[in-house]
């Protein structure tokens, strides 16, 4: 690093990536700073300055050594950070970078104990119940879609809708014929979980499976659509609902063994609520007498986005999958940040990272997921670029995955 860099630094004073720190930080300190830049985004520690910016020094003989033993000793999983001393006149100042983890969450380890921290603002943290539970669900060690729901029962789930998946769907040879049998099927299933001293609840994916009104127990089950004449959020919208209701539709088999919908899931209702806004009848009559519908959008592109959405959501996030439609643009927004190993980037190459891998192994016996599960990379861009000859953008922040597809460009003729 530069010594104008590092002043620069210094001058900007601490923030969410930048700890100042004096030369004689206790061992404990040290671990705690980087635990919790390591959970949050990366930073630096600078040791060797003071909380006001004063720059001290650092006089601790062998103090990179120290550090990796204090990163050894008290930081699990083990981080190896960058380690450089910059001279700032007659005085040193060390520099310790550290890259946003990708075996989250990161514990300090001291007295016997481990605690998970944070980075807020200019401080470090305990990390609240809800912080800890989406640190383990980004950092793939809990899958949260297998949580139990509060206040939920077998009941809570539609039976038939149930009876629909196992016997219809996945055709599977054994039918429950007890309550106890039920239950124990639902559990191997993953549907239905029994918290500690507690009694059987549906889990995440179980409810928003198959839950009667999923969102009567977790309000973040619906999704949220809203339409606008422009092309921003105004007071006066065309439409402002929340959608609930079980994901997946039932089906029964017609007379020569097609599986045909009798009752609409999420995903139809949103299909029929959203189709108005982004097609419109055109002009020209097909062969069955009716006119033919102008789509702005793919709609298989559109279908996969939110498809995606469902699938890969972060379900400790109280928050709606939100679609919101403008004039120009359709905006899709996922809560969660993506998992540690995702990138934009990958996503777009064709990696696969399901977040829930149970609610997709599901989508993928109703045919809404492909084997592939390459959606982005062989659906949502070829397609965009082929009818609309415009690239979707993806925007991936801490708390969503926003996907925008653009209605292509009227050009106008000129005379």
């Amino acid at each position: 690093m530069l010594k104008t860099e590092l002043l620069e630094i210094i001058a900007n004073g601490e923030s969410s990536g930048i700890e100042f720190k004096r030369d004689d930080i206790r061992s404990e300190d040290l671990a705690k700073e980087v635990v919790a830049l390591a959970n949050f985004q990366g930073g630096r520690v600078l040791i060797g300055v003071e909380d006001d910016g004063t720059i001290s020094g650092i006089q601790r003989d062998k103090l990179e050594e120290w550090v990796m033993n204090v990163l050894r000793d008290k930081v699990h999983p083990f981080i190896i950070p960058y380690y450089e001393e910059v001279f700032l006149d007659d005085k040193r100042v060390a520099v310790i970078s550290i890259e946003q983890g990708t075996s989250k969450p990161y514990v300090l380890r001291h007295n016997g104990q481990e605690r998970i921290y944070v980075r807020i603002g200019t401080t470090s943290r305990d990390a609240t119940r809800e912080q800890q539970a989406r640190l383990y669900d980004v950092g793939g060690m809990l899958h949260s879609e297998t949580l139990p729901v509060s206040g939920t029962r077998i009941s809570s789930l539609d039976r038939e809708r149930v009876k629909n998946y196992l016997f219809d769907i996945i055709e599977d040879p054994e039918h429950p014929s007890s309550e106890e049998q039920w239950i124990e099927r639902l559990t191997g299933l993953g549907f239905l979980a029994r918290p500690q001293n507690g009694e059987m609840a549906c889990t995440i994916a179980g409810l928003i499976s198959f839950g009667v009104t999923p969102r009567r127990y977790l309000p973040q089950a619906g999704i949220r659509l809203m339409a606008f004449e422009g092309q921003d959020k105004t007071y006066k919208a065309l439409i402002d609902k929340v959608i609930d209701g079980p994901l997946f539709n039932r089906l029964r088999k017609s007379d020569v063994g097609n599986l045909e919908n009798i009752d609409d899931g999420l995903i139809e209702k949103l299909s029929k609520m959203i189709r108005p806004f982004i097609s419109e009848e055109g002009n020209t009559i097909s062969e069955e007498m009716q006119k033919k519908r102008i789509w702005f959008y793919p709609w298989e592109a559109i279908r996969e986005t939110i498809i995606n959405a469902i699938a890969h959501r972060d379900w400790t996030r109280s928050v709606d999958i939100e679609i919101v439609v403008y004039s120009d643009r359709i905006e899709v927004i996922s809560p969660g940040a993506l998992q540690n190993s995702m990138t934009i980037e990958k996503m777009k190459a064709g990696q696969r990272s399901p977040r829930n891998p149970l609610l997709v192994s599901v989508m993928r016996d109703y045919g809404y997921v492909d084997a592939r599960g390459m959606g982005v990379r062989t659906k949502v861009i070829p397609l965009m670029r082929q009818q609309n000859h415009i690239d979707p953008e993806f925007l991936a922040t801490e708390d969503f995955l926003k996907t925008t597809l653009y209605r292509k460009v009227k050009i106008k003729k000129t005379v």
